[in-house]
């Protein structure tokens, strides 16, 4: 005969058991980074290319920003911006976003107005554009 102690974990682990989800499907790779929105993908392509080519290679014109990643924005719109150094919370002096169904890549701000402007637009429209490298003029 079984003990009470014994007839009680039995019991306990099959209410364990009906308590117990069915497994979720898995969504194949290629289904999963096909739902990626043009808008994404454009922005991700723009955001590497300008931190490598404008932080990462420590080019002394952006040398004053720091860069804030926003791809993750809930908007529809991922973004990046620069920001002045050290001050993620300070006003943008760039932003760059894309939007709609194309995946269109805007940019706005200050800095646009300044001296970089010219290059900074440049390097922009060739990072949207697939071409990932760093010039150093407009």
């Amino acid at each position: 005969m079984m003990s009470a102690s014994r007839l009680a974990l039995i019991a306990a682990l099959a209410l364990l058991a009906g308590c117990q989800t069915q497994p979720s499907a898995e969504v194949p790779a290629e289904v999963a980074s096909s739902e990626k929105s043009a808008a994404l993908r454009n922005m991700e392509q723009v955001a590497i290319a300008a931190h490598r080519c404008w932080f990462a290679s420590r080019d002394p014109v952006f040398a004053g920003y720091s860069f804030a990643n926003e791809l993750n924005s809930f908007s529809g719109q991922p973004r990046f911006l620069l920001v002045p150094r050290g001050d993620f919370g300070g006003r943008p002096l760039l932003v760059v976003q894309a939007s709609g169904a194309a995946g269109t890549v805007t940019s706005f701000g200050p800095l646009l107005d300044g001296a970089a402007g010219p290059r900074i637009r440049g390097d922009i429209a060739r990072f949207a554009s697939g071409d990932a490298s760093c010039g150093t003029s407009a």
